[in-house]
């Protein structure tokens, strides 16, 4: 039975090692931060108010995708903010890296293969 615990006891520390050296290449952004940047962007893409505070939460977004797995993943989270969000103009969220002066690899839109993006 100890020899079995003391298995368990390696594997697990062998796991912990493993997923914190392969943590770093992951993406750091997930959704939810994006929707944060992006919320100032809410009242314009839906034709309730004015550009705003938005390009400064563009530029925070796109000033922390800084490796290829973050810009991928804020590629598919974009993505599927305009897949989902009925009464979103989508012209004008496509348009908003443009609007804001941001040159970004890819078009905001459903179609979009965010695998490609680098």
């Amino acid at each position: 039975m100890g020899g079995v615990m003391k298995l368990i006891g390696t594997v697990l520390i062998a796991a912990a090692l493993i997923a914190a050296i392969a943590t770093p290449s992951e993406a750091a952004i997930g959704c939810s931060a994006v929707v944060s940047y992006l919320n100032p962007c809410l009242p314009y893409v839906s034709g309730k108010g004015p550009l705003g505070g938005c390009c400064g939460g563009i530029k925070g977004l796109y000033g922390s995708a800084k490796t290829t797995p973050d810009k991928q993943s804020v590629c598919n989270c974009l993505k599927s903010l305009a897949a989902s969000n009925s009464g979103i103009d989508a012209s004008k969220a496509a348009g908003l890296p443009a609007q804001c002066g941001i040159n970004i690899p890819y078009k905001i839109s459903p179609s979009t293969d965010c695998s490609k993006v680098q």
